[in-house]
């Protein structure tokens, strides 16, 4: 229940929607109660042997009590066929019977889209509150977890609950109002017979319980075997070109399949009992309304019960439709087992507690003028520190270049800086506030950022440089292309600047990929530039004519360089060496080669290689 009320919370306000829903399900079921209580007065009508065209005074006694629906209805179509003959009640009880049908399916229409739009609404609120999480995640959550597995909790696991939360309204509203409204009727014909009636009523339920007990932990597993296809899925199709290079489509086919089937199976199991319920709900109302005939007949028939012919085949019918909320709610439980076991993984994934949002009191940051400094910084991979105590300062308008071997953590200190993750222990200062005590937008407003991965969207050329800068122009999409030497390939393109891209930039080369992101870094004219192996994509050629634009963009702006190619930061201001998590070395180029540490063997490292 704790689960239910919190994914019911999403459909605030629900007063919005429950009260319509509540006053148009009071009247549906009201009316659509009163069209089969109808049914005994209008048999009574037809099977009257009175004389049809004659208008009689018989002796009349007063209305009985409504609480005896069948004398009730014998006074009253007595009184009409004494009025006006029995064509005219006839007529009389036909268009109450019209209205009451057309006055319910009204209410039931208002009702359902009411239904509707509270269960769009929850939908929308659901899907928003755990993709804006997952968007605030900091980026080891990511590393952690599937892609496939989150994609299946924002897509199919949110659809599910929705129907859950919503479908449960008429578990505890609409079907027992239902059942009230037919059980007052069934009494008021016949208390005898109905409370024989109801003494096989649980029989039915316990049968359906049984059946759909456990489908909650079906359900549950049947979401878990999916996520693993979507991710299957998702793997397959980001890495088609390894697995047909390393001939392993095959196997890839294998484990797809295998998955498959197994998630076929469950659904498969799934289906068999909700599907069996319905024909053992039908069977057993067949059995129940037999039995009632069989003993309300005998009643009739011994003249020991005050129901007439017309009002015991009204009875009937009556208690035949008795069954259809009873099985409703069992249906309905169904779906409500399903939901909350999808409800459970969405709310993981907004309980989540490795969002990174900003301080209470977070400060704007307008420019950057000082520089960029770590403080004692340390970071920690659960258990596992990547960075031990990195202490170091970048002033403003200074080349910075991170150096040293692979897994020493350079990447991760980049990571640090626009808050990708947060540090464990220490500060990371600019202009000597907090990064944590400012806003997000605001610090990463300042970075140009270009990662080792050349990472575009499925969209146009010129929208992805325009990236986050909607309201950019033309001209200073070209000039930033131009910037990064990218706006000549761009030209030649089929459409220009309007050429669309491809999922991941498929249909660009690697370092026409790479230009493309350093044309959208220099679009934002950032005071502080992070390049994260910017050139490690591009061959020779490429690379120098992108080095030649990184070099006049970084004059007069902070930046942080990781680099592959050594040559290419020898002009930095500075240069760190990072091994083991730690600040092994510092100095320019030259001041390394001159303490003939690490950095000079990575040096000697690359020339060797270079010349071999």
């Amino acid at each position: 229940m704790k689960t239910y009320f919190r994914l019911l919370s999403f459909a605030k306000p629900i007063e919005k929607f429950a009260i319509p829903y509540i006053i148009c399900t009071l009247f549906s079921v009201f009316f659509s109660t009163l069209n089969l209580t109808l049914i005994a007065p209008l048999l009574q009508t037809l099977f009257s042997d009175k004389d049809k065209c004659a208008t009689p005074q018989p002796q009349l006694t007063s209305a009985p009590s409504l609480f005896d629906l069948g004398g009730t209805f014998n006074y009253y179509v007595n009184l009409m066929i004494s009025h006006y003959g029995t064509w005219g009640a006839l007529q009389f009880i036909c268009s109450i019977i019209i209205a009451s049908v057309i006055l319910a399916n009204i209410f039931k229409y208002f009702s359902q889209r009411t239904m509707e739009n509270m269960r769009n609404h929850t939908l929308l609120n659901i899907r928003r509150t755990v993709f804006n999480n997952v968007m605030n995640l900091h980026m080891g959550f990511f590393n952690n977890e599937r892609k496939g597995n989150i994609m299946a909790k924002v897509t199919s696991d949110v659809q599910t609950v929705q129907f859950s939360v919503t479908g449960t309204l008429q578990v505890i509203f609409k079907e027992p109002l239902q059942i009230i409204f037919y059980l007052f009727a069934l009494f008021a014909l016949s208390f005898k017979l109905t409370i024989f009636s109801l003494l096989v009523v649980p029989v039915a339920g316990f049968v359906i319980s049984r059946i759909v007990k456990k489908l909650k932990a079906q359900a549950v597993l049947s979401q878990q075997v999916y996520s693993n296809m979507i991710s299957y899925l998702d793997e397959a199709l980001t890495g088609i070109k390894i697995v047909k290079a390393f001939n392993a489509t095959e196997h890839i086919k294998d484990k797809f399949h295998a998955e498959n089937k197994r998630y076929t199976s469950i659904v498969k199991a799934m289906a068999r009992r909700q599907q069996l319920a319905s024909p053992v709900s039908e069977t057993l109302s067949i059995i129940m309304v037999s039995g009632i005939v069989l003993y309300g007949g005998y009643l009739v028939l011994n003249h020991q019960s005050s129901l007439t012919a017309a009002a015991f085949i009204g009875y009937v019918i009556l208690f035949s439709q008795l069954m259809r909320p009873v099985k409703s709610i069992s249906d309905s439980f169904t779906t409500i087992h399903s939901g909350i076991a999808a409800g459970e993984r969405v709310l993981e994934l907004i309980d989540e507690k490795s969002a990174i949002n900003d301080a209470k009191d977070a400060v704007v940051l307008k420019g950057m003028n000082e520089g960029l400094e770590f403080k004692n910084v340390t970071f920690a991979y659960g258990d596992k520190e990547v960075l031990h105590n990195i202490s170091l300062k970048i002033p403003a308008g200074k080349t910075v270049a991170l150096v040293g071997p692979s897994g020493g953590g350079k990447s991760t200190m980049m990571d640090l800086i626009p808050r990708f993750t947060e540090v464990k222990s220490g500060e990371i200062l600019v202009d000597g506030i907090n990064i944590k005590n400012v806003t997000m937008h605001s610090l990463r407003d300042l970075m140009g950022i270009v990662n080792q991965e050349s990472i575009l969207f499925n969209d146009t050329i010129y929208n992805n440089i325009a990236f986050g800068k909607p309201q950019t122009t033309p001209q200073k999409v070209e000039a930033a292309a131009r910037i990064a030497n990218a706006h000549d390939f761009i030209i030649n393109t089929e459409n220009g600047y309007q050429t669309t891209v491809g999922d991941r930039g498929v249909k660009l080369s690697g370092g026409q990929k790479q230009r493309i992101c350093i044309a959208r870094a220099v679009l934002n004219n950032p005071p502080l530039m992070l390049l994260d192996e910017a050139t490690s994509a591009l061959d020779t050629e490429s690379e120098k004519l992108v080095q030649d634009a990184l070099n006049n963009l970084m004059k007069d702006r902070t930046s942080v360089i990781i680099a592959h190619r050594l040559s290419t930061i020898q002009n930095a201001d500075m240069i760190i060496v990072i091994e083991n998590g730690q600040v092994a070395e510092q100095g320019t180029h030259y001041e390394l080669l001159q303490q003939n540490g690490l950095y000079k063997k990575l040096i000697d490292m690359q020339t060797f290689q270079t010349e071999a």
